[in-house]
């Protein structure tokens, strides 16, 4: 009992115990991230910046001027290549020639329209002439704000007088074996669109048909300075039999053209 008592007074009463726990250290903040080094042209100083932004601005219109270039010789003659054509072809000729076309055929700078008059044998035994049906006209009107217009309104009709003229010559004689199958072509065309329009009229009969085409100038722009016609030129073709039934066509033809 004295031992115990001598034991416990021995203590300090200001000394803490020895098995308390020390507190915990908190770990040290992470340094901040390295800035990433800048590449290309954000690594360059101002001055070099400028420079280099100038010399791409030349490279860039240097590429454009060429590809002008290169596009105005292989386009079809206008007003452009007419006027400065020596200076387009000083810079292509001769590291740069180019032995193709941009359109072939050249594009179309006048209007064509084929129309077809007929001559009718009327029901009271006498004879006349219809006024000239312009069948491009009517193609025309039914392609204007039809948004899915028929391969037959935008074709047929251009196509088969396209098909005559690479078929015959000037004075209108076929040119080899398919002349005589595109004046038939043409011909079965112009028939339907007079029977379409009711040409020949009550207990009338359509004997002949002659077909035209009117050629006017696309007017050139305000500002340019060629000048080009605005009367309209024809091309009239020779009066055409139309067979009757169990007439060849051949033969219908043949006899037209004479």
């Amino acid at each position: 009992m004295d031992a115990y008592d001598a034991g416990s007074a021995a203590r300090r009463p200001d000394e803490e115990p020895q098995d308390a726990p020390s507190a915990i250290a908190a770990p040290p903040a992470p340094p901040p991230p390295a800035p990433e080094p800048r590449t290309g042209v954000a690594a360059l100083s101002l001055r070099y910046q400028i420079g280099a932004a100038l010399a791409l601005a030349v490279v860039a219109i240097a590429v454009c001027v060429h590809i002008g270039m290169v596009f105005l010789h292989v386009a079809p003659p206008n007003t452009v290549t007419k006027q400065h054509g020596k200076a387009i072809d000083d810079w292509i000729y001769p590291e740069f020639e180019q032995n193709w076309k941009l359109f072939a055929p050249n594009p179309l700078q006048q209007n064509i329209a084929v129309q077809v008059r007929a001559q009718v044998a009327a029901a009271d035994g006498g004879t006349r002439t219809t006024g000239w049906y312009d069948l491009s006209a009517q193609d025309g009107r039914a392609i204007d704000g039809n948004l899915l217009p028929s391969h037959t309104q935008q074709n047929e009709l251009r196509r088969a007088w396209d098909f005559f003229l690479a078929t015959h010559d000037a004075q209108n004689r076929p040119v080899g074996l398919r002349g005589a199958l595109s004046e038939t072509y043409l011909r079965h065309i112009v028939q339907l669109r007079l029977d379409r329009a009711n040409a020949a009229g009550d207990g009338g009969v359509v004997e002949r048909v002659q077909v035209r085409s009117r050629t006017t100038h696309v007017r050139p722009p305000k500002w340019s300075e060629e000048q080009v016609s605005d009367k309209p030129t024809y091309r009239v073709l020779p009066w055409w039999w139309v067979p009757k039934d169990g007439t060849a066509p051949e033969a219908a033809t043949q006899e037209g053209a004479r």
